[in-house]
């Protein structure tokens, strides 16, 4: 378990220090200014990255749904591996939405200083508000890609080369997603990463449940 856990942990210690060094602000101001965000409209960030990406989780939450109604998708997949995907996939997304729909932190394009109304407030302060609309930490469009990570190891012990596939994919995608919502003012670089540790850590929970982790392997 100790082994397990020493990446997620050594992760989160770095998402902290992150965190603590306020670039955020910084990160948002390579992009933005008093006049908003030029790439906000885009058709690259908001077109193609924003709903492009969506389209491609609901195909992936559509592709893992299946797996579970046809086995035969992939015959060599246990029932419990594939229902463990789905159940850990929809869980990564329960839980960042629900983080979502409490947090009282206001996306970059809201700030005055990018042409909104708010103030920037850490998203640590709990219970303070910024001025905005608030329920933009963390970021929801990351976890497009960043809820699927359990594929990497449903897949592991019958696919290995599919499923270093599907992690890398997972991972390409969020950086991607995390950057186009960057660029347009939606989202923090911190957004992004929160995002993504979430994911990873209710996934890794997951597996470490004997009685409903998918079979050794990886």
């Amino acid at each position: 378990m100790l082994k397990t856990l020493r990446w997620p942990v050594l992760a989160l210690v770095l998402l902290l220090a992150w965190d603590a060094s306020h670039l955020d602000l910084w990160a948002m101001r390579q992009v933005g200014d008093a006049s908003g965000f030029a790439l906000r409209e885009a058709w690259v960030t908001k077109g193609l990255i924003h709903e492009g990406g969506r389209l491609v989780s609901y195909a992936a939450m559509a592709f893992i749904v299946a797996l579970n109604l046809w086995p035969r998708l992939l015959p060599a997949l246990t029932r419990r591996e594939r229902t463990w995907w789905l159940v850990t996939t929809l869980a990564c997304l329960a839980v960042i939405s629900l983080i979502k729909r409490a947090s009282l932190t206001s996306c970059p394009w809201d700030l005055a200083e990018f042409g909104g109304a708010a103030q920037y407030v850490s998203h640590w302060a709990f219970g303070m508000q910024d001025g905005g609309g608030g329920h933009c930490f963390p970021s929801g469009h990351a976890s497009a890609a960043f809820a699927y990570l359990a594929g990497g190891w449903a897949l592991a012990r019958a696919y290995p080369k599919a499923a270093r596939a599907w992690l890398l994919a997972v991972v390409v995608l969020g950086v991607v997603y995390g950057l186009g919502q960057m660029v347009r003012g939606a989202h923090y670089p911190s957004h992004t990463m929160w995002t993504g540790w979430i994911c990873w850590a209710v996934t890794v929970a997951a597996t470490l449940h004997p009685r409903i982790a998918p079979a050794p392997g990886r």
